[in-house]
């Protein structure tokens, strides 16, 4: 029989998402599939009307007696803090007490026996307000001088100013950049079972169960160990199931241990919206000056973004948008600066490119302005702001520009894709006139991945191996679809040198793999697969020096093949590796026992050598199912 020359899924193998065939037919469950226990109640938030206001009176005795209403709750029910904002400035109530920063700030959350009769008693509140000045727009909010909602940021290299002013030519523009809404098929969703004591259980469609966790336990005022919060798969997130679903999670828990029965909260996309933040929109002003072959000498800009009523990400969000607003090129004196401006909308949270596109779009605006006003081909222009050569390496924060391949990359791009016959075709179909036009660009990014805050670059994994050769994987990332679980699950197989197929990969739950970062920044797949890949070297060098003493040989005799393992002259089929009886034997010996049994005298007698240490034995060989 010819051996195995390769494992089926290793590392860089083609591989097809481990949940595709369930996403295409249905079975892949989501929270909302998970079966109801008996008794499950339905929760449902009374938003805020007003976009700024006190509230002169609450009156949800209609809401109480509503049908099915089994009770209300509000900022007085809540037995620990409240507050659920992510980056810890206490700033961010989770039900509104008498001040309202925004139209659709929660207030109250109704409890009933089913979900629609939550929702048409949520309609019955009866709330008047004192009105406040409201500032909707990042503009109107740097003009009226409202303050920041968390610290602003400035880099600068050099002085902007007198080389402004020296600048053969100068433009100053502003540049609104818009917002957008996640728009994940599978919107937010929490359900909440109550256990003994102070345990809660949250089933939740989120990117971070650690936060959720930890802003679950910070609610209902007991210990993160109370708290367990489980993530099978997400039906999309792109950043806005990173610190939102907080909200969902503490509610249903907090009426799940006040009524001690199943809740679950799943608002209506209209609320998810209204409730939810959004990627910010930004007004860019910015001060431009360049020499006549269209090279950049200064840049002063000023970006200031709608954060909304709170600061939920904005502060790590606006420092990224600066950290991209150079994209690929060289500024060589320059500064710029946020402003995380507070107005009275919802508060804008974590989008794909967290701020970095749009910085990276001010950059290839300037460009153009450039190209226009020098009659160039924008290519040109961006050609010659491209890092590089002597001095011209260094970024606006400071970080040396290493390993630049952008010139060259660019250079194979011109030709490969033909851009100047392309370009000059396009010019001569456009000179036509008539309605439509065409255009081409080629244009760089530079994107940093990972998170800003350092801390939350680390991630851990969990691996079982059973003695059937079966591998169970759990780590700390979450699946939205994306395929982080079978990349991690290729790395495992190509560590342990088995097919994926014998590889199980769980659901994310913060009862395995505590304090875990989010699945966000581009680093899912680094940080969680190189947790797995180190979780399986430290089982594998176990393996290893226990086989080298067991079969007399040298560690580097011990070698993991495809499908099997081999021990000097030895070749083990993995699952016997650890099925065998005599290996079991072994282990037992090493680990745990200081005495022998003999089953046919019913006798047992000290291990020779002393208690942990072991009897060279046979090799292996494969446990039949009557063996115990």
């Amino acid at each position: 029989m010819t051996e195995a020359t390769a494992i089926r899924g290793a590392v860089h193998a083609e591989l097809a998402h481990d949940s595709a065939h369930k996403h295409v037919t249905g079975q892949a469950d989501y929270t909302d599939d998970i079966p109801e226990p008996a008794g499950t109640l339905h929760a449902w938030l009374g938003l805020s009307q007003v976009a700024h206001g006190r509230i002169r009176s609450m009156d949800l005795s209609a809401v109480q007696a509503a049908p099915g209403v089994v009770g209300v709750l509000t900022a007085s029910d809540i037995p620990g803090v409240n507050d659920v904002s992510p980056t810890g400035l206490t700033e961010e109530p989770l039900l509104a007490t008498d001040l309202v920063e925004f139209c659709g700030q929660p207030i109250f959350a109704v409890v009933a026996e089913t979900r629609d009769q939550a929702r048409r008693a949520a309609e019955l509140a009866r709330i008047e307000y004192d009105p406040l000045p409201h500032i909707l727009h990042a503009g109107d909010a740097v003009a009226a001088g409202n303050p920041h909602v968390t610290a602003n940021l400035t880099l600068q290299r050099g002085d902007p100013a007198p080389a402004l002013a020296r600048a053969a030519h100068r433009i100053t523009g502003q540049m609104q950049v818009g917002g957008q809404d996640h728009m994940y098929l599978e919107g937010h969703i929490a359900f909440a079972i109550p256990g003994e004591d102070d345990e809660v259980l949250v089933h939740s469609s989120t990117q971070h169960p650690s936060e959720a966790q930890h802003m679950v336990a910070h609610v209902l005022g007991v210990p993160s160990n109370a708290v367990t919060v489980n993530v099978r798969r997400m039906g999309g997130g792109f950043g806005g199931k990173e610190s939102q679903m907080n909200l969902f999670c503490a509610v249903a828990a907090l009426a799940a241990k006040r009524w001690h029965r199943p809740v679950k909260i799943r608002p209506d996309r209209d609320q998810d919206m209204i409730a939810t933040g959004k990627r910010h929109d930004f007004v860019v002003d910015y001060d431009l000056g360049f020499d006549d072959s269209g090279r950049v000498l200064a840049v002063d800009g000023v970006f200031a973004a709608r954060c909304g009523w709170s600061s939920d990400l904005s502060g790590p969000v606006t420092d990224r948008a600066l950290f991209h607003a150079d994209n690929a090129y060289f500024y060589p004196d320059v500064r710029l600066t946020s402003r995380p401006m507070k107005t009275n909308t919802v508060s804008n949270t974590a989008f794909r490119g967290f701020g970095g596109p749009q910085g990276v779009v001010v950059a290839e605006r300037m460009m153009e302005e450039i190209a226009y006003r020098l009659g160039m081909d924008p290519l040109d222009v961006r050609k010659a702001n491209f890092y590089g050569g002597a001095g011209r390496d260094v970024t606006p924060y400071h970080q040396r520009v290493e390993d630049n391949i952008i010139a060259r990359l660019v250079d194979e791009l011109e030709t490969s894709a033909d851009y100047r016959a392309r370009g000059r075709d396009i010019l001569a179909f456009n000179a036509q006139g008539g309605v439509l036009r065409r255009g081409i660009a080629l244009t760089p990014v530079k994107f940093g991945i990972s998170f800003t805050a350092t801390h939350y670059n680390q991630a851990g994994a969990l691996i079982h191996v059973y003695n059937d050769g079966s591998i169970h994987l759990n780590h700390g990332g979450t699946e939205m679809g994306q395929g982080l679980n079978t990349k991690v699950a290729q790395v495992v197989a190509d560590a342990f040198q088995v097919d994926i197929d014998k590889i199980r990969i769980t659901r994310t739950t913060t009862e395995k793999v505590p304090n875990t970062s989010a699945t966000a920044a581009s680093s899912g797949s680094d940080l969680n697969g190189m947790a797995a890949l180190d979780a399986c070297e430290q089982i594998k060098a176990r393996l290893i020096a226990f086989a080298a003493e067991f079969w007399q040989v040298a560690p580097s005799a011990v070698q993991f093949a495809p499908n099997r393992v081999h021990v000097g002259n030895h070749v083990i089929p993995f699952a016997a590796f650890w099925s065998g009886k005599p290996v079991a034997r072994g282990c037992i010996c090493r680990r745990l026992a200081s005495t022998r049994h003999r089953k046919s005298t019913g006798t047992a007698r000290p291990a020779r050598g002393g208690p942990f240490t072991t009897t060279p034995m046979a090799p292996p060989v494969p446990r039949s199912p009557s063996t115990r």
